[in-house]
């Protein structure tokens, strides 16, 4: 089985540096062309179902590359919405690091054993995510294809635990919006054959430099 997971575009809270997470902010235009860059570059992918997130960055994401697959279903998922980032949800990452400081040493130094105030712990994300993802794939015979529209936190734990690799590595994971990564499943393992892959959006003018999911982890 081939599970294709995809970023959603980009929105207007990522162009400013603002986090998000679960705060339901579309995309904006870039994130649209990214979207449609997606479904065009998968438009001969052979896909069984599409899931996505019900947070509408995601949801129009998976919707726009839908329009090539007009005969698939597209189901939400909650298990695949974003990390509730709890109060710093809608903050400046300027204003987050200086504000405070012993919070992102923790985060930095150890991200597996800290919890937002108000929201949730990485742990707990990889838990729910890889939970759906499980139960999902039970669903569909092994020679089918699905595709999950999701979020940065959600596609790095799940990477994470594809690869075996501790949750406090996710650093290492990079996601811009609109990637594409591509598990196989593999008996009770996964491979992973591709991580961030750019390539569909080539053609689209330079991504900017953001501060979104991804860049919260580094701030």
């Amino acid at each position: 089985m081939r599970i294709l997971i995809v970023r959603h575009g980009e929105t207007e809270w990522n162009r400013i540096r603002r986090f998000l997470g679960r705060s339901d902010v579309p995309l904006n235009q870039t994130g649209k062309q990214q979207a449609k860059a997606l479904g065009f570059a998968l438009k001969q992918e052979s896909l069984s179902a599409i899931y996505t997130s019900p947070l509408a960055r995601a949801r129009e994401t998976a919707e726009l590359i839908k329009a090539y697959h007009p005969s698939v279903q597209l189901f939400e998922e909650q298990g695949f919405i974003e990390m509730d980032l709890g109060d710093f949800d809608g903050m400046l990452a300027l204003h987050w690091a200086s504000e405070y400081p012993q919070f992102r040493k923790a985060w930095m130094e150890k991200p597996s054993a800290v919890k937002m105030p108000g929201g949730e712990s990485l742990q707990q994300v990889q838990e729910r995510s890889v939970k759906s993802l499980q139960r999902i794939v039970r669903k569909h015979s092994e020679r089918t294809s699905i595709l999950i529209c999701t979020h940065n936190f959600v596609i790095c734990s799940i990477l994470c635990h594809a690869l075996e690799m501790a949750l406090d590595r996710f650093r290492e994971i990079k996601q811009d919006t609109g990637a594409l990564n591509i598990l196989r499943k593999d008996g009770e393992r996964y491979q992973v054959e591709a991580i961030n892959d750019l390539s569909h959006l080539k053609n689209l003018r330079p991504c900017r430099s953001t501060i979104n999911e991804t860049s919260f982890a580094n701030v």
